[in-house]
């Protein structure tokens, strides 16, 4: 059977033979048992109505192990035969082409190179999922391939409920991720629902299907890297970062540090994708002993290296030693996935791994307490540096709250600040300051061909664009065309690219529409093939996020998640190819609402029509949010854009004298 033929198949007539569990596979810690005898049956119940009655019998005790050995039932034995890769577009089958975009981009979020638990459909952070199990995928690539640009697939996190009538204006999918009642979001409503099968965490761009592997972040974390060392007042070169993680998205971090020249540490307790990022050359060495690691760092900081170095152990213990050692680190963060603490987010110290993985699912009680215990030594070790003179930020990834939670000294002594923590999120300082309110956030695309000389020419495109729009660039914003076009020049020699043939930078409203119309020219005059446009969620105008994106807010609206809701909204009729809204990517499940796009261009006058309508909102109205809050840079980006298009008229803020109060 063919690829193809497969592929419209979707769930089998006929049951596959039963899969061997792969032991070389990264695989999803086991998750704690939280159902009761009944809402077992319920599970299992919800798991069978994929699959026709006389098949009942047979994989009734299947999927009952599976859901006592793993805490989530994953149907491995349909997990297809043909290798999990973004083919090119041509080789899906179907009737619309911007479904089989959507296939392309479905099976690279799955690709073992980029996927984080792949066996288990999750892409990174631990717990963002594509789909729930493998009937969910079958049955949404056969939709897909049936699915004309009169209808569109509707996606219940992850279950794909049906094709219904539409029109060639609407989007081809809609997906929704853990869209839960608000008072049922805690991380154990989590764990109940998804265990019953009935809600998943799409984290961001995994439930959205528009995540390009590590790269996706290396760019977001150079520009986070480079200016936190402005911030500081110092050049990378020589400059120590801490860090740890080298999961999903945590993995771009060595490789952003050699962008930006300095020396990295980055801690990991998993072997396993510690010995992936190092293979893909992510990292450039292992180390598992602290004095090796102390006296490797010397000698780089002596002889001004730009080097990234893994720890294969927890990051605790580096804080701790290098404070012993009296080594000056001069700027750090964390990014394992504390979004999801006490489901392999985040692993205590003096644990093996194997054995912490064992607490998990066993004694999730005692595993919390642990965690909670290694987050005080953790943030106890960080307050000593920093009393040293090293520039701490919160990566977003929910260390600080976590760590507050914990009972750890991280809270905050000066209100006037404007924030909770002593530490700052990089949103807060660096992000949204210099990026987010001037409209700058991580537009991406993928090579729909799979060509590596599509790549090639878009590169070259993106970056003639950007060249030109900054001779006209205001002062403003030329430190971040700078940092772009130094970046698209780098990345063909940086060798970025894991899984499809894709790219990001960061670009306002204006950088976005111009590069995607000059993509469009280029493949109307067949000079590259067809282009799928989106971005990360963590952007302009995607995300609700109150310790993250938004966390530079301070109009005390930074709880509400308007502005994601009216994100999806808008770009679903402003011509997206498909939309998705999530709760929970990033900081965790009932701590954010996030939406986003993908966008197919073909070269047609109708993509053309699309992407500068769509684009414009899809930035513009994060702006606006941010300008409304009295950020002076999203004054300034939206009294631009106002100017640039006529049709835009939004609300400004007027301005208090503190001196009146």
């Amino acid at each position: 059977m063919t690829f193809q033929e497969q592929i419209q198949k979707g769930i089998p007539n006929e049951l596959p033979s039963i899969k061997p569990y792969d032991s070389q596979v990264n695989h999803a810690p086991k998750r704690k048992e939280i159902l009761t005898r009944e809402e077992k049956k319920l599970a299992l119940k919800n798991a069978l109505r994929y699959f026709d009655p006389k098949f009942h019998a047979e994989l009734l005790p299947e999927f009952r192990k599976e859901l006592a050995d793993y805490g989530r039932i994953y149907m491995y034995r349909f997990r297809p035969d043909y290798e999990m890769k973004a083919r090119s577009i041509d080789d899906y089958p179907g009737k619309s082409e911007q479904a089989k975009s959507i296939m392309l981009m479905i099976q690279n979020n799955l690709d073992y190179a980029v996927a984080q638990h792949p066996h288990e459909l999750i892409t990174y952070g631990g717990n963002g999922a594509v789909f729930q199990n493998w009937a969910q995928y079958l049955l949404t690539m056969k939709y897909l391939s049936e699915m004309t640009n009169e209808q569109t697939l509707t996606m219940y996190s992850g279950h794909p409920m049906g094709l219904f009538p539409s029109h060639k204006e609407a989007p081809r999918v809609v997906v929704t991720n853990g869209m839960v009642i608000p008072n049922y979001s805690k991380p154990d409503d989590w764990e109940k629902m998804n265990a019953l099968g009935v809600s998943q965490y799409g984290q961001m761009t995994a439930g959205s299907y528009m995540y390009i592997g590590p790269q996706g972040i290396v760019h977001g974390t150079t520009i986070t890297v480079l200016n936190a060392f402005r911030k500081i007042k110092k050049k990378p070169k020589g400059g120590l970062f801490i860090t740890s993680g080298l999961g999903g998205m945590s993995g771009a971090q060595p490789k952003a540090g050699n962008i930006a020249g300095c020396i990295t540490v980055c801690a990991e307790v998993n072997p396993k994708i510690t010995k992936i990022r190092h293979e893909q050359n992510w990292i450039d060495e292992i180390h598992e002993n602290l004095d090796e690691l102390v006296e490797r760092v010397i000698k780089a900081q002596e002889n001004k290296e730009t080097v990234s170095l893994a720890y294969l152990g927890n990051i605790v213990e580096v804080w701790e030693k290098f404070d012993e050692q009296n080594l000056k680190i001069d700027i750090g963060s964390d990014q394992t996935s504390l979004h999801n603490p006490w489901a392999g987010g985040y692993y205590p110290v003096g644990i093996p791994f194997e054995e912490a993985n064992k607490m998990m699912a066993d004694n999730p009680d005692l595993f919390k307490e642990k965690v909670q215990e290694s987050l005080r030594r953790h943030a106890k070790a960080i307050n000593k540096h920093t009393d040293k003179g090293t520039y701490f930020f919160d990566y977003g990834n929910a260390f600080l709250l976590e760590a507050s939670r914990a009972g750890a000294d991280v809270m905050s002594d000066n209100p006037t600040l404007g924030r909770e923590f002593k530490y700052p999120s990089y949103v807060q300082d660096i992000m949204g300051p210099m990026c987010f309110d001037y409209g700058f956030g991580p537009f991406r695309w993928v090579c729909a061909s799979g060509k590596p000389e599509d790549l090639q020419k878009t590169d070259e495109i993106a970056c003639t664009v950007l060249e030109e729009i900054m001779k006209n660039s205001p002062p403003e914003i030329q430190q971040q065309m700078q940092d772009n076009i130094t970046w698209i020049k780098g990345a063909q020699e940086n060798k970025l690219v894991v899984g499809s043939q894709a790219r990001i930078l960061y670009a306002d409203a204006e950088g976005r529409m111009k590069i995607a119309e000059a993509f469009n020219k280029a493949i109307k005059n067949n000079e590259i093939g067809p282009i799928v446009l989106g971005r990360d969620h963590h952007d302009v105008s995607g995300t609700d996020s109150p310790y993250r994106e938004t966390s530079n807010i301070y109009d005390g609206s930074r709880f509400t998640a308007d502005m994601a809701i009216q994100n999806v909204i808008g770009d679903s009729f402003r011509g997206a190819t498909w939309v998705s809204i999530h709760n929970g990517g990033g900081v965790g499940w009932g701590e954010v609402i996030n939406g986003g796009f993908g966008m197919l261009l073909d070269g047609s006058a109708d993509a053309d029509r699309r992407l500068k309508s769509m684009l414009f909102w899809d930035v513009n109205n994060g702006i606006s949010r941010r300008s409304w809050a009295r950020n002076e840079g999203a004054v300034f980006a939206i009294k631009r854009a106002m100017e640039i298009e006529p049709n835009l008229k939004v609300t400004l803020p007027n301005f208090v004298d503190e001196n009146l109060f």
